[in-house]
């Protein structure tokens, strides 16, 4: 029997490898998608049954090339992660409309192009999971956020739009909201004093975004927020 099938859109070594080596575990075939195939090719050769697919998710052509090979390659797309993110930091005069252009592609063009290549089959199917990795910048603009939270703000409501839409043929639809700093050695080097409790852990999202996608349906959640006991808010 052919397992279902995960695709992890932006994978990077800290959410991206935590999700799909947790999908992998509870039995998913994980299709992994990122612009460098470094990472993707070790992660596939480590993953049994995974495979690595190079694509551009700011691209319209990229994303329907790539999802056609996984249709055929693999099956259809049972659960879609989107984790692709761009953040470009800076003051409304620091970033250019380049920075800004492209945080927003990443960002909300391509989860809104990744969404439409899997909605048709989940909806034939009835059943299907769509879980955007959030952050809070989609809720208020900070100084050095001009480029990166009108993103994520219109990558949330893209979201909405789509749960809205797409709860009442059985598709859930969800954003998960990481609000803190996620445990990477760049963050760790720029933080070397902090505890290992001031760090949001890959492994505990990638169990989470898990946990989302096995919620009953009479009682999925749309929008779910997670940060360090110590994160102010």
């Amino acid at each position: 029997m052919s397992k279902p099938v995960c695709v992890v859109a932006g994978v990077g070594p800290g959410n991206g490898a935590a999700l799909a080596r947790r999908f992998h575990a509870a039995g998913y075939a994980v299709a992994l998608l990122a612009r460098s195939t470094d990472l993707i090719a070790a992660l596939a050769a480590e993953l049994d049954g995974a495979r690595p697919y190079p694509c551009d998710v700011s691209d319209e052509t990229s994303v329907a090339r790539v999802f056609s090979a996984i249709a055929t390659e693999m099956g259809p797309v049972e659960v879609l992660l989107y984790n692709a993110g761009s953040g470009v930091w800076g003051t409304v005069e620091d970033v250019t409309a380049k920075d800004f252009e492209q945080s927003w592609r990443v960002n909300t063009l391509g989860a809104f192009l990744a969404s439409r290549q899997v909605i048709g089959a989940m909806k034939s199917a009835g059943a299907g999971n769509i879980v955007f990795i959030g952050a809070t910048a989609s809720r208020r603009g900070n100084v050095k956020t001009a480029a990166f939270a009108p993103a994520k703000a219109a990558q949330r409501s893209l979201a909405e739009s789509m749960a809205r839409h797409l709860w009442p043929a059985g598709v859930h639809v969800s954003l998960l909201i990481l609000d803190g700093v996620v445990d990477l050695p760049r963050a760790r080097k720029m933080m070397p004093n902090k505890p290992d409790s001031f760090f949001i852990s890959p492994t505990d999202v990638a169990e989470t975004t898990l946990q989302l996608t096995r919620q009953p349906r009479s009682t999925w959640t749309f929008e779910l927020e997670v940060r360090p006991f110590g994160e102010s808010w």
